[in-house]
């Protein structure tokens, strides 16, 4: 019966890293995407092949710290950003610090107004707030670069 119960327990924790995992590739395929980039350019930035970015954008590998901080650089985003992502830190504090990392912290004009306007819409899902963030971080970021 207790081996029972640690299996059982073992498969759930393989289920939340494989979601984990799936919902990462998710986030910087999306990121990817809207930033008009090919995986084949992404592998180029990153030094990182592009089959194995392929398998992390299909939630198949479990990047390295390094290769996270690769794509983050690529994609114009924080480490902590996708660190919360793979779910090794905490949303909050990764927003705080993708904020900071985009310009967009408390004291950027427009920037922290957007975000607190985002954050407290009462009529977003937290997902659909994730997802504006995103693309409001990602767009901001294009315009920087004068890629508008």
């Amino acid at each position: 019966m207790d081996e029972r119960r640690a299996s059982y327990r073992l498969i759930m924790a393989d289920e939340g890293v494989r979601k984990n995992l799936e919902g990462l590739g998710d986030f910087i395929r999306r990121q990817r995407t809207q930033a008009e980039m090919s995986l084949r350019d992404l592998a180029a930035r990153t030094n990182v092949s592009n089959p194995y970015l392929s398998q992390i954008e299909r939630g198949l590998h479990e990047p390295s710290i390094r290769v996270l901080k690769s794509i983050a650089g690529a994609l114009n985003l924080s480490a902590e950003t996708l660190l919360a992502q793979a779910g090794l830190l905490e949303a909050r504090s990764a927003e705080a610090a993708a904020a900071e990392g985009t310009g967009l912290a408390e004291g950027a004009p427009g920037g922290s107004q957007t975000i607190a306007a985002i954050e407290s819409d009462p009529d977003l899902s937290e997902e659909q707030r994730q997802e504006l963030l995103e693309r409001y971080r990602a767009m901001v970021a294009r315009a920087r670069s004068g890629h508008a």
